[in-house]
């Protein structure tokens, strides 16, 4: 399994910090953006729904390289990475079947991509900040479960993705200012 060194370099805090702050961003507008068009599956939510795991990819990516720099843990971003690209095009193709089938597949995102998540922050717990992404991985689990539940009710809705991806957001937001802050204690 991999693991953390003792030493952890100091761009590592910072790069990560840099790393959760863009992604706080990119949900907060990314969730008003499919919050104003949740009512339909139309061109433009299908795109923001398509948009989400491939921005994911390319951070997991960003933090793949900046860890495998730092002879950091990757194996599970890879995974992150993979499960990512693959809910992307998932994506792509239930949202041509409708709104149960898009919660459908990203129940199964959120799941899979909430224990990875659960993981990365469990090992990475010595950088500190790591709490609120374990506890956004747990959370994510369970959500998943919950989207999946709801593709099969009348009252199927983006609209709880939109809150999800907000709610992941300020998990990151938390974690950017922990980094912060356990940056200038040491």
């Amino acid at each position: 399994m991999d693991t953390l060194l003792d030493t952890t370099p100091t761009g590592v805090p910072a790069a990560l910090r840099k790393l959760y702050l863009t992604r706080f961003a990119f949900a907060a507008v990314w969730a008003a953006l499919l919050f104003a068009t949740a009512d339909t599956l139309g061109p433009l939510s299908a795109t923001l729904l398509v948009i989400y795991p491939l921005f994911d990819v390319a951070c997991a990516v960003v933090d793949a390289r900046s860890a495998k720099a730092n002879d950091g843990p990757v194996r599970h971003l890879y995974l992150n990475i993979t499960l990512s690209a693959l809910t992307g095009v998932g994506l792509a193709v239930a949202a041509t079947s409708g709104i149960p089938a898009v919660l459908r597949v990203w129940g199964v995102w959120a799941v899979t991509a909430g224990l990875v998540q659960l993981v990365v922050g469990a090992v990475r717990r010595r950088l500190g900040g790591q709490w609120a992404m374990i506890a956004s991985g747990a959370i994510s689990t369970v959500a998943g479960a919950s989207f999946f539940a709801q593709a099969g009710t009348e009252d199927a809705s983006l609209r709880n993705l939109a809150g999800y991806a907000f709610l992941g957001g300020i998990f990151f937001l938390i974690s950017a200012l922990r980094l912060g802050r356990a940056g200038k204690n040491t």
